[in-house]
Parts: C-alpha cells; structure tokens; sequence
C-alpha cells in the first residue's frame, strides 16, 4: 500500500484501456444538424472536470469493481437516446460561415482505467493539480480535424482502494455549466438504477438567433472587435470565433506562474464588511481579486489605461420570453465591468463592488440581444488581452449532488490550464458523504490563477490584504 502523497500523476501511474466509441441508439434519420447561437460560436473549446468518489463506509471495496462498465453502459444504452447530439460532431460551414453540431453519431469516446494509487494518495482534492488531465480522455487540440474530434469522452479510473473518477470532456460550445451539470445528473441517475427526468432537452437555440437586421444599442466593451484591432486569430485566448474554431495555441506557456489563494469564510466575512454596500460572497471577493490583480498588471506610469474583469451571466430568466428550464445550449453572456486602473487601486473596494454589480444589472433582456447582434456583425471574442481576465464562479456549479449509487462525490474540479486569462473560484473544501449545502458555503473559496512571475510577486504583497 502507498502510504505517502503523490504530488502528480505520470503516465506509469494509470493503466488505461484503448478508447471505444460508443453510440446513440436512436440517432435521427435523416441526420439532423443543430444551429449553434452566436453565444456558443465563441465557446468552442473543451472543458474537462473530474468526480472523484470514496467507497462509502458500509459498502466493500469491490462494490465499485464493475464501475466502468455500469458507466458505459448507462451511456451508450440510455443517455445517448435524449443526448444524441452528444456522439455528433462540429462542422464549419463554409456557406453560412458559422460553426454548427451534425448529429452523425460518430460516437462519444469511453475509456476504462486503473491505477495503484488510492484516492487518499491523491492528497486534497481541493488543491488544483494539473496532472489530473491524466483522468481525463484528451484527444489533442489540433492534431485533428473537427470531423475526427469527439464532443464528448467519458474516463471511468478505479483506485486501488476501491474509489474512482470521473473525467469528462464537454465542448463548451454544446452545453454550459448547468446543461452539463444537468447532463452528469442524468447519467448518474441512470446508473442507480432510476430514470431519467422527463422532458429534459431543448435544444432549439434559435429562440436566441441575431436579429434582422442586427440591431447594437449598447457599446460592448467586453468583446474585442477583430475590425479594429489586432485580429482575434492572433489573441491568446481560450475563447473561440468564426475565424478561429479552436482556442489559440498562445495560450499555453511556460512564462506564467500559477498558484492557489484559500480565503476562509472568515475571511469572506470580512470582504462584504468592508464592502460597505450591499453585495454577494462573489461580488466582494470578484472585486478584491479584481483590484490586487490591477496592482499587479499595471506600474504607476500605466494606471490611467483601463483595467477589465469579465464574468458570465446566466440569461435564462433575463432574457424575454425566457428561455426555458430545459433549454441545453450556452445561456450566459459575459458581463464586464471596466475602470481606470488608478481609480480602482486608489477607491475603496465599495467602488470596485459597485462596478461589479453594475456589470451584472446592465444585463438586461435588450442588453442580452444587443450582445447577440453585436457578435452577428462582428464575430469577436470576450476582450481578456491587455490585462483582463475572466472570472468563472465554479463553485457555485451543482456538481456537489450528483450521485452514481456511491454517495456524493469527495469533490468535483475542473482539469486546470497554464494560461492567465481564466480565474477561478473553486470550492474550499472537499465534500464529505453528509455534505449539505451550509456546512459547504461555511468553508470558504479558493482562488486559482497565473500571472507573469514579476506580477505574481506583486499580486501577493497585497492580496491578503484585507
């Protein structure tokens, strides 16, 4: 037995089974082709989370022996029936010059694995480890087309101790987070034996097609606009466009240092107060992070140059009609809030959470079609070059229920990146098997993120700093 804590997966430590194809039962004929929104063309690129899970107590460690294929069965037998379009493929269009999913059931990918470790060996879970691609199915970003590239893979890793993961690989531009979370829900219920919710996809993402003509009453300052500047084909960027269908190999590099800030719930506590105005966990710390991280980009010469944080707003109930509850495609726009870096280093943090929550009220029902005409015309992508970054607020994702006849998971992450443009805020705690929603929120918020060394030294003399 392995009794010590491994700080990264290799290679050695998995034994990994050759990938299969798995697919739907009941693909449509003819083979449909599904309209993806102007929303979704700038979100073609892969995300990829883990599940880990413990043996329950009461339960033998071989309970778990037949895992991978429970897995695989429930997806090529059941899931795949209403989530067909998850075996299909991407396409570009060249008449229509749009990005779109060909129901061909070319197959979602499944690959079964072992390793000698136990989940204990992992350490804590709620440490972002980038070796943890490695329970993850990975096809490579471009060494294939999109025709050969599958939507979705599916990697069952059973530990030594009888505990397992799960990696998935989505593509962001089918589902956002609550269509996947909703999607995993499903698979999970279906392993336990129980079925699946009625009614539980729609995916007519024209109900969110541009206007025509398109009409832009509002300026975006959260895109950039390929016209008139630097085209977004040469951006290091993970977010994608009609000119450029796969993130920018720019993003990965060895020049940024990446490391994890824990705030306690104490802590936390304290943010809001000295907020002074009326404002979410996630407003205060946003505007916290947002205001450090604008210490660290720019020197005093540079501080009359605007500073930008991105975050996504969800437009289900915003947007009029709304969408439905069903609704599977990406139903966020990036909302912004955008200031002269002096006047947000030099103002109290109410001013940065103020900002934060105007970004947050500015998206409204016209704002939202604004946003989708403005991507019809221009075809850009969320503006974090110059020093912006987007903030995603993972922990508030509803992964923590889903449940494969094991108990709630240990905890659940995303497989983190090298690149600078993506903070997240991740759940402080790994879940336990009586997890309940307050005991959770009571553990505070980790914070991960990269930055240039000289700006990550910065950004640490003053992000505690509360």
């Amino acid at each position: 037995m392995v009794n010590y804590t491994i700080s990264s997966l290799v290679e050695q430590d998995l034994m990994k089974e050759e990938p299969i194809s798995l697919f739907s039962p009941s693909n449509p004929k003819p083979i449909k082709t599904i309209f993806l929104s102007n929303i979704d063309q700038t979100l073609s690129f892969p995300v990829e989370t883990v599940f880990f899970y413990k043996v329950p107590p009461n339960m033998p460690s071989s309970s778990t022996a037949d895992i991978a294929e429970r897995v695989r069965k429930a997806v090529e037998k059941v899931l795949l029936i209403p989530y067909y379009f998850m075996a299909g493929r991407l396409n570009f269009n060249s008449d229509t010059n749009r990005l779109e999913l060909v129901c061909n059931n070319a197959g979602a990918l499944f690959v079964s694995a072992e390793s000698r470790f136990s989940i204990d060996d992992l350490g804590s879970l709620s440490q972002p480890n980038p070796s943890f691609h490695r329970l993850v199915h990975r096809q490579g970003l471009y060494q294939k087309s999109l025709a050969e590239t599958a939507v979705f893979t599916i990697q069952v890793t059973r530990f030594e101790c009888g505990g397992f993961a799960l990696g998935f690989m989505t593509n962001h531009a089918i589902l956002d987070g609550k269509s996947a979370s909703e999607m995993f829900n499903n698979l999970a219920s279906i392993c336990r034996g129980e079925a699946l919710k009625p009614n539980i996809i729609n995916n007519d993402r024209t109900c969110i097609r541009a206007r025509t003509p398109p009409q832009i009453h509002f300026p975006h300052k959260e895109f950039v606009n390929p016209t008139t500047k630097t085209s977004s084909r040469s951006i290091a960027s993970s977010f994608t466009s009609r000119e450029r269908t796969s993130p920018s190999p720019l993003i990965f590099s060895d020049k940024y240092k990446h490391k994890l800030f824990s705030f306690t719930s104490e802590m936390l506590k304290k943010l809001k107060e000295k907020s002074t105005i009326k404002c979410s966990t996630f407003d205060a710390i946003l505007a916290h992070i947002w205001k450090a991280r604008t210490k660290a980009n720019f020197n005093h010469k540079d501080q009359d140059q605007e500073s930008r944080v991105l975050f996504a707003v969800d437009i289900r109930d915003k947007i009029s009609p709304p969408l439905p509850n069903s609704f599977t495609g990406n139903a966020v726009v990036t909302g912004f809030a955008t200031t002269k870096a002096r006047d947000l280093i030099e103002k109290p943090l109410s001013f940065g959470v103020g900002m934060v929550k105007e970004g947050v009220e500015r998206v409204t029902s016209e704002y939202v079609r604004s946003v989708i005409d403005w991507l019809e015309v221009y075809k850009g992508i969320p503006a974090t070059s110059g020093g912006g970054f987007y903030a995603s607020a993972w922990w508030k994702l509803p992964f923590g229920e889903v449940d494969f006849g094991f108990g709630k998971p240990r905890h659940v992450g995303p497989v983190v990146s090298g690149n600078d443009e993506f903070v997240l805020f991740l759940s402080g705690y790994d879940y336990d098997y009586d997890y309940d929603k307050s005991r959770c929120e009571g553990k505070g918020i980790n914070v991960w993120m990269g930055l240039e060394k000289e700006k990550m030294d910065k950004f640490l003399s003053c992000v505690f700093d509360i």
